[in-house]
């Protein structure tokens, strides 16, 4: 059942940028999680920016593969700390699997082809 909106995914996208940004100093995050967190804000709102939806600027990336984007991104989020080295901090080893999970679930709920519909009418 897809119940988030492409306009509500935009709003959600806003706040996963802004949760990456703030989360360093929130969290208190070391320096390798901490870069990961500010890089992320920055490609998250690029891809937000460029994505054909109602909040795109530049509408360059179709909104079914900013949807494939973000199936890629939340597995990869839950595997960073351990790729990256940085499991055994639990603030925020716990931090990126909760996002992860969190943009999984986002994931299969938003409707990746509301805009394709939007556009026929």
């Amino acid at each position: 059942m897809k119940v988030i909106s492409p306009r509500v995914h935009g709003y959600l996208d806003f706040l996963t940028v802004a949760i990456f940004l703030f989360s360093p100093i929130l969290l208190g995050l070391s320096q390798i999680p901490a870069i990961f967190a500010y890089v992320l804000a920055v490609v998250h709102l690029i891809v937000t920016l460029t994505s054909d939806f109602p909040f795109g600027v530049v509408k360059l990336i179709p909104f079914t593969i900013h949807g494939w984007i973000e199936r890629l991104v939340g597995p990869s989020l839950i595997a960073l700390p351990f790729i990256a080295g940085f499991a055994n901090e639990e603030i925020a080893r716990n931090f990126y699997i909760a996002v992860g999970l969190v943009i999984i679930v986002v994931g299969l709920l938003t409707d990746y082809q509301g805009v394709v519909r939007d556009k026929k009418i």
